[in-house]
């Protein structure tokens, strides 16, 4: 099966098709189960109420795209980062962070703020091979920082919490986003790019009013929720006190943002500026993490905040506009089902053919330590992400590697994160990184001009991830705050 695969990829046909076709030969050839079977665990392995989450998400950041929410996040970063030597690069990596925490898709990243981004670069004098390097390894945080469909399904295969996953993947995506932007900065500076990148930036004064108003509006939740909505019900049920605090609050804060947009100025300002578009990671995650909704609930949210900024609010989004990018939302989500749909089966199988205990067995006995452990997965797991698509990697290898992370004493959730950073990577290395290919489409540029610009970004992130897999407390001390 593994031969019919790597056959597959070498004649480049799409990894979905090899999935399926391997599957297809393991069923037919090697394993005494009828063909029909295939079908059946194919629906098995997509019939998961999660997997809900991630046509949502993609849907999300398409929406954010056209609806001007990318564009304004990006005029809030370069405010902050955009003055000092190399800040548009800073910006580059600053924006993915904040975009990241409502797209869920690295390559919806990549669209998004590449389509935005590249161009300014290329513009300010940077190589365009340089700039799509920069905007491929940055839009990576798309899977790192949450919400992130990878997590998803990790959480789904592993039977992991997909709350814990995410609440952990802040220390990580933060660390790695701060390390990109470090390198970024020293290494403009040594090679003496960027130096007009203050160009017509906006000044930090209005990033601090885009801030201002954004705290305002979490006030005004806050003293819906904990005063107004407490006093209002008190000697209710408990379920009562909690539906009518958060309602209170919510109404709180609309009725906040409604004032600001009845006065003539303010309007002016909230509709040129980002508040609007940095509020929807606040909703999102605030929303999750304060058991409002589950993070599939938090995916529809967000795709009804985007449909709403962009129509009603930027009016950017035309009604004409909605169904291309649910044409486009749909090609994108069928892609990832089929992968999802195709490694199911070949997970079956292997399971099925005992190979998950085998190699659980082989690995207990080779690998002595935790230390050794990590080493050896995280060299499997690089090398395998070169060739093996993300989901399809997680789906296939996270029931066969997280019972022995178990055996050695390894936090499973902590294990999900260094899976997650680890195969991320493979979106950035050559001969299937889906982020070049997309980097690649938006710099009008070949993958073979940009390969030699990717080396010390991925040195950077290698670096983050050996802290990732060393320090677990960078991943679990949140999960710890909130969950334990």
């Amino acid at each position: 099966m593994i031969l019919t695969m790597l056959v597959c990829f070498a004649f480049s046909i799409s990894v979905a098709v090899s999935i399926g076709l391997a599957a297809m030969l393991g069923i037919g050839v090697f394993s005494d189960a009828n063909l029909f079977e295939l079908p059946r665990q194919a629906f098995i392995a997509i019939d998961k109420f999660p997997l809900v989450a991630i046509p949502f998400f993609i849907l999300a950041g398409n929406l954010m795209e056209n609806g001007g929410i990318s564009r304004r996040l990006v005029d809030f970063a370069k405010s902050i980062v955009g003055g000092v030597q190399g800040g548009l690069p800073m910006t580059c990596v600053l924006t993915c962070m904040i975009f990241a925490a409502v797209s869920g898709s690295s390559v919806a990243t990549t669209f998004a703020i590449g389509a935005i981004l590249i161009p300014a670069l290329i513009k300010h004098g940077y190589p365009r091979n340089w700039a799509a390097a920069l905007q491929a390894t940055s839009a990576e945080l798309g899977v790192v920082i949450p919400p992130s469909i990878p997590m998803i399904l990790f959480g789904v295969s592993a039977e992991v919490s997909i709350g814990e996953m995410f609440i952990a993947g802040f220390g990580p995506g933060v660390l790695i986003g701060g390390a990109l932007m470090l390198f970024v900065y020293l290494y403009c500076r040594w090679q003496g790019w960027g130096r007009q990148d203050g160009d017509g930036k906006l000044p930090i004064a209005t990033a601090l009013q885009d801030v201002g108003a954004l705290a305002g509006g979490l006030a005004a939740f806050w003293l819906g929720n904990r005063v107004v909505g407490a006093w209002w019900a008190a000697g209710m049920s408990e379920q009562d006190v909690d539906r009518i605090t958060d309602l209170t609050g919510v109404l709180l804060a609309a009725g906040y943002f409604v004032v600001l947009m009845l006065m003539p100025r303010m309007r002016a300002a909230l509709l040129a500026r980002s508040t609007f578009a940095l509020l929807m990671p606040v909703i999102i995650l605030g929303g999750i993490y304060g058991g409002v909704f589950t993070p599939t609930e938090a995916s529809v949210v967000a795709v009804f905040y985007a449909l709403l900024v962009g129509i009603f609010i930027y009016r950017e989004v035309r009604p004409r506009d909605v169904l291309e990018v649910l044409k486009k939302s749909v090609v994108s989500s069928a892609v990832i089902m089929f992968i999802i749909a195709n490694a199911g089966v070949f997970a079956w199988l292997i399971d099925r053919a005992g190979v998950p205990e085998q190699i659980g067995m082989w690995l207990r006995g080779t690998l002595q330590s935790p230390e050794l452990f990590l080493l050896g997965v995280n060299a499997a797991l690089f090398a395998i992400g070169m060739f093996i698509e993300t989901s399809a990697a997680i789906i296939v290898l996270a029931p066969i590697l997280v019972p022995v992370a178990v055996h050695f004493g390894i936090d499973p959730v902590h294990f999900g994160i260094v899976m997650v950073v680890n195969l991320a990577l493979g979106m950035i290395t050559p001969p299937f990184g889906v982020n070049l290919f997309a980097a690649c489409t938006v710099a009008r540029t070949s993958v073979d001009q940009i390969v030699s610009r990717l080396v010390p970004f991925v040195a950077v992130v290698l670096g983050c991830l050996m802290v990732v897999t060393y320090v677990p407390t960078l991943s679990l001390f949140l999960r710890d705050l909130l969950y334990r």
